[in-house]
């Protein structure tokens, strides 16, 4: 990975500067740990990065600021002279051999637990591309999504793919909820693992795949699945109900926390559903999804925290 982003940035640089530009790995491996060194200072101006007062030693030490701007404006992840050829089958192009490789990684580097959660993330972005999405919901509003599966214990990405649009290799009549489930997981599957989803991917559909696969599923459903009873929708409930309706292999829990509120989480690791002894007779279901769901949000949460994301202003 470092030896093709040494290439492409070498080549951007020559060709446009039309000089004998050069960086070595070790060059290219100072400039990445100056970029991690950013994150954990958090200091979003680069010029306050190199100056006496706010600056690291660490950072001023290791490469001048100009020399960093330098290698930043012509960092490339591929080779921009066959770029335009790739991208008339490959939307991601610009990065998706690094991409892919980095994946790989992630995948090979390291053996995750029993629990997997699985979700969405938006990594801020406003670079005009096909692909580009605006959630209202999100913090940063405008990025490019991607699909992500981490370990719950760690955090650690496990699988990621991005969102790149309607997908037309989608089987006809397969959800790309369940299609992107299933590629994440692909690495995982057969060792009896769980894997926790919102109710964008849960179905019954894909429990029943996953168990086929000894992997078994828990998650939150939308309520206008075919699988939710009918009888189960109505919005005026009794505070602190349950009700349980078994299928093959899984087990769908409905319950009412409050008034105008109705969770429905379908399981297909518990057989049984047993409630709290208290006021609330919260279901063992609901505290095990609360306690399995967290894996993106926390790995959302520290890549917020430790952003190297720049500031505008002087000195970028």
């Amino acid at each position: 990975m470092l030896g093709i982003i040494r290439d492409c940035t070498v080549q951007h640089a020559k060709q446009t500067e039309h000089v004998d530009w050069f960086m070595g790995l070790p060059e290219l491996m100072a400039f990445i740990s100056i970029t991690i060194m950013r994150g954990i200072i958090r200091v979003p101006s680069l010029r306050d990065c190199w100056s006496k007062n706010l600056g690291s030693p660490q950072i001023i030490e290791t490469m001048s600021r100009g020399r960093f701007q330098n290698i930043m404006h012509h960092l490339r992840f591929d080779d921009r002279d066959t770029r335009s050829e790739r991208a008339q089958t490959d939307k991601f192009a610009a990065i998706s051999n690094i991409w892919g490789l980095f994946a790989t990684n992630c995948i090979t580097s390291y053996i995750p637990g029993q629990h997997i959660t699985i979700d969405e993330q938006l990594f801020l972005s406003k670079t005009r591309c096909c692909f580009l999405q605006y959630i209202a919901s999100k913090p940063d509003k405008f990025g490019i999504k991607f699909w992500v599966a981490c370990d719950l214990k760690t955090k650690y990405v496990c699988n990621i793919l991005p969102y790149l649009g309607k997908d037309d290799t989608l089987p006809r009549g397969e959800r790309v909820s369940e299609s992107v489930v299933m590629r994440l997981m692909e690495p995982f599957l057969d060792k009896g693992r769980n894997v926790t989803t919102d109710n964008f991917f849960t179905s019954l559909s894909l429990a029943k795949r996953l168990l086929s696969r000894n992997t078994t599923i828990l998650g939150t459903v939308n309520k206008i699945r075919k699988e939710i009873p009918p009888s189960t929708r109505q919005m005026y409930r009794d505070e602190f109900t349950t009700q349980v309706f078994s299928t093959i292999g899984a087990t769908l829990t409905v319950y009412a926390p409050k008034r105008r509120k109705t969770v429905y989480v379908l399981s297909s690791m518990h057989s049984t559903i047993q409630t709290q002894d208290t006021t609330k007779k919260k279901p063992n279901i609901i505290t095990q999804y609360n306690t399995t769901k967290c894996g993106v949000d926390v790995m959302d949460q520290m890549v917020r925290e430790y952003t190297v994301r720049a500031e505008h202003g002087a000195g970028q």
